[in-house]
C-alpha cells in the first residue's frame, strides 16, 4: 500500500545504516502499538541485506515475528510525505524525506552488544514508538 492511500492512517518511516536492528525493532513496535491506526516502514541507508538474528529473538521475547521482514533500502519504499521520518544513527548518511515531523533518536547501534544490553535497547526503542504515537 503506497503512503498515499493509507486511508487516514498515520505513515511512519524508520530509518537507520543497515536496517537490520533499530529501525526494524521501531517499525514492528510501531505496528504493534499503533495498529490500523499506523502505517509503518523501515529502510536502510546502506542496507545489509539481512535482519540481525538477535533482533529476531529480541522481538519474538514480545510476541513478534521479525522475520517476516526485510532489510530494504530507501529506494524499495513509497517516497511520498510521512507524517513522521525517525533516523537513528545514519547522520548525513540518510537522505532527506519529506514529513511532518523529523527526529533524530541517539540510540546506540545494538548488534555487537551482548543480549541482555540488546534487550534494553530494544526496550528504549519500545518506549520512543509508544510516545511518538501518543503524539500523533
Amino acid at each position: 500500500m503506497q503512503p498515499n492511500d493509507s486511508r487516514g492512517r498515520k505513515r511512519v518511516l524508520f530509518v537507520c545504516i543497515e536496517n537490520s536492528n533499530r529501525s526494524q525493532m521501531a517499525e514492528a513496535f510501531a505496528r504493534m502499538l499503533g495498529g490500523a491506526r499506523i502505517e509503518a516502514w523501515s529502510a536502510g541507508a546502506r542496507p545489509s541485506g539481512r535482519l540481525n538474528q538477535k533482533a529476531i529473538e529480541a522481538m519474538n521475547e514480545v510476541g513478534y515475528d521479525l522475520s517476516i521482514h526485510s532489510s530494504k533500502s530507501l529506494a524499495e519504499i513509497p517516497m511520498n510525505e510521512y507524517d513522521a521520518v525517525i533516523s537513528m544513527g545514519c547522520g548525513d548518511a540518510c537522505p532527506f524525506v519529506p514529513a511532518k515531523i523529523r527526529e533524530e533518536w541517539h540510540i546506540p547501534d545494538p548488534k555487537e552488544m551482548a543480549f541482555k544490553d540488546f534487550r534494553s535497547i530494544r526496550d528504549m526503542i519500545r518506549d520512543k514508538v509508544e510516545t511518538l504515537l501518543a503524539r500523533l
